[in-house]
Formats: C-alpha cells, sequence, structure tokens
C-alpha cells in the first residue's frame, strides 16, 4: 500500500512540474447523451470501457459504446428520497471489480438518512443484483440539505466517504468541529478487511477520542472530492460567502479544514478566531465575484489531450463558469477560465472514464466529454 502511495505521488508531481502554465489548447464539449434524470455523478471501473452516470432520482444507468442501455444498471428509486439536495447522490466501483463485482452507492433514504450500501453484480454485466445489498453505515440528518454524497476508493485501497455537516445554515449542532460526530467530516473505512468494514489504524480516532471512521474535520458541504497521487482535493461548498477548495495528504489523517470556524479564507460569523491547527483552503472565490455554489471535478490524467496533464477542473452550480488549475507544492497555480468552451449549464459533477478522459453533467440531464475543439 506503501509503495503505490509513494508512485502516485512521484507521477502527480512530475504532472504538477509540467503544467504550471496555463495550458495551449482549445476545448469542446461533445454531447453524449440528453435526458438523463439529475446526473450527479459520473465513474468507471477500472479498465472497463463503459459509463456508469448516477441519476439523482434513484438510478444509476450505463453507456456502452455510446449508447444506453435498455435496463438500468440499478433502480433503488422506491428507497430513494428525492429532491432539494437529497436522493441517489454517489457510486464507486471496488479495485477488483472485474473480479469481485462488488461497488458502493451513497443516497438519503426515504426518511433522508444517509446509507453507504455495497451491492454486487449479477450474471449479466449490465445489471446489479438488487438482492445482494448490505448496508456499511446509516447516518442520521438533521435537516434535508448538506448530504454530501461524494464516495470513492483511495489509492490505498480504502473507501472515502464525504459527509455535510447536517444541514441548515451555519452548522447550528457544532457538527463538523464535533469528533464524536460523523457529520462535517470525511469518513474512511476498509471494506476488505471486516465484515462489514474494518477500521484503518492510521485513522486519527482509531484508537478512541472520537468516531473511528473519521479521516478528516471540518466539512461543510464537500460537493465532488477527487484523489491525485497520494492527495485529497476537497470542494467545499460555503454558507454565504466563499467557496473553497482545499487538499489534504493522505499519509496525514486528522485534517481540520475549519467549517464553521472559517469559511474559506475569513473567520465565520466573527471578526477573528482560533485557526490553530487549521488547513487553509489553496483556492477560494468570493460570492460577491460571482458564483455560489462550487461543483468539485477532477484532475486530468487522460492521454487524449496532454495540454491539460495535471489540471484540476472545477466549476460553480449558479454561475455556471468552468475553470482549471494545475496543484504543485500544496498551492494552486494560475487558473484557466474555460467558461466560453465549456460553460454547457448548471454543471452538477465532473467525472472520468476507465482512461482518465474528463465528462461534465449538467442538472438540465446532459452529459459532456471534454474534448479537444476540431
Amino acid at each position: 500500500m506503501r509503495l503505490a502511495l509513494l508512485l502516485a505521488a512521484a507521477l502527480a508531481a512530475i504532472s504538477a512540474n509540467l503544467a504550471q502554465a496555463a495550458p495551449d489548447v482549445r476545448l469542446a464539449p461533445e454531447l453524449l447523451a440528453e435526458n438523463l434524470s439529475l446526473p450527479v455523478a459520473l465513474t468507471a471501473p477500472a479498465g472497463d470501457p463503459r459509463l456508469f452516470v448516477v441519476e439523482q432520482t434513484g438510478r444509476i444507468v450505463i453507456l456502452a459504446d455510446g449508447k444506453r442501455t435498455e435496463t438500468p444498471f440499478l433502480d433503488i428509486s422506491s428507497k430513494v428520497s428525492s429532491g432539494n439536495e437529497q436522493g441517489l447522490l454517489g457510486l464507486a466501483f471496488h479495485a477488483d471489480y472485474a473480479s469481485n463485482g462488488r461497488f458502493f452507492v451513497d443516497y438519503t433514504d426515504r426518511g433522508g438518512t444517509t446509507k453507504i450500501v455495497a451491492y454486487k453484480v449479477s450474471a449479466d454485466p449490465n445489471v446489479a443484483d438488487p438482492a445482494s445489498a448490505t448496508e456499511l453505515l446509516s447516518i442520521k440528518q438533521p435537516f434535508a440539505n448538506h448530504n454530501g454524497g461524494w464516495i470513492a476508493f483511495g489509492p490505498d485501497g480504502l473507501l472515502y466517504v464525504g459527509m455535510g455537516d447536517g444541514g441548515a445554515g451555519g452548522d447550528p449542532g457544532k457538527r463538523a468541529q464535533n469528533p464524536s460526530e460523523l457529520l462535517g467530516k470525511i469518513l474512511r473505512i476498509d471494506v476488505n478487511g471486516g465484515a462489514p468494514y474494518a477500521i484503518p489504524p492510521g485513522n486519527p480516532f482509531a484508537a478512541g477520542g472520537g468516531a473511528p471512521e473519521i479521516f478528516a474535520l471540518g466539512v461543510r458541504n464537500p460537493w465532488r472530492n477527487a484523489f491525485d497521487g497520494d492527495h485529497l482535493i476537497i470542494a467545499d461548498v460555503g454558507q454565504d460567502k466563499w467557496e473553497e477548495i482545499s487538499t489534504i495528504p493522505l499519509a496525514q489523517p486528522g485534517a481540520n479544514l475549519g467549517w464553521n470556524r472559517i469559511e474559506g479564507p475569513a473567520c465565520f460569523g466573527a471578526a477573528t478566531c482560533d485557526r490553530t491547527g487549521l488547513i487553509a483552503p489553496i483556492y477560494s472565490y468570493a460570492h460577491a465575484d460571482g458564483g455560489c455554489s462550487i461543483t468539485g471535478g477532477q484532475v486530468y490524467r487522460g492521454k487524449a489531450i496532454p495540454e491539460l496533464a495535471g489540471q484540476y477542473f472545477f466549476a460553480d452550480f449558479c454561475a455556471g463558469f468552468v475553470r482549471s488549475f494545475a496543484i504543485a507544492d500544496g498551492k494552486a497555480g494560475e487558473v484557466t477560465d474555460w467558461t466560453p468552451a465549456l460553460g454547457v449549464g448548471a454543471i452538477t459533477s465532473f467525472g472520468t472514464d476507465a482512461a482518465g478522459e474528463l465528462y461534465i453533467t449538467s442538472i438540465e440531464g446532459n452529459l459532456f466529454r471534454i474534448t479537444r475543439a476540431k
């Protein structure tokens, strides 16, 4: 596991050094699918050419060879609460999916509780087995918003889950800074080491002092995170003034991103605040400058557009802008504005296929692939 992290870090460092300047390339969105039902995520198993699109209303659909399969891969719409920020929100495939058929979803049930559930594929590779459902986590949500929903495997083979602070506004329950609460955190569990999971010994509260599943603290509503090398990039939706992007090393569990003591670069609700031990964002933008809800993205690691290597793409759901920058030594590089080329509406997520190529989903029900302009 440590060797894999070191190799990933080395590759990321090389790419970052090559990608500090604004990329000299013209881009265009290629429309792949329309009329999706609130698409909020896209991913693919390792080595698999298919695209799996998560619909907030409760289905996962497959695009194979450019065409949507007739039957959904998974349909749990009867189990899911939808509307506002609730619904089926995340999907992660096990690294050994090709041999074990395991995948994991994050959704809010009819009562609004967050569920992390494992499934297996059926004998038909395009259809999951609904009877294989195994619940891993059940997390009560006091309000309907700020559910997080991101779920992904890291390069260390562990499963990470992004949890919002429980909702309302301003984190009234002070949950994000409470180590006994799973809300307002990034969680990390080992789905290979126990039933239904084991606690990684490196988690900050594995031996006590807080909830053992916690990996990082102090997030408000992390809406789409990404791994790059040995780092996790977190895009956290702000309250009413700032949107922010932070990065933390996987080898340094226990990082505190500061909510609700700080929002972006500023103290929240006070002129001064104690910033001791808090991780400052590497990039933030003010609502006063446009935008109101960040959509975190991905670092481009594909091969079709080498000029983009190392560029981290993100968007704002309200303003519709698309931007990117490279990350090196924990700092954001020059920001490139791609909105004239890639502003395709209210962007809900960025995703990557098995080859590392980059895709965009929009609330209007569209799926785009980012391509080189002709």
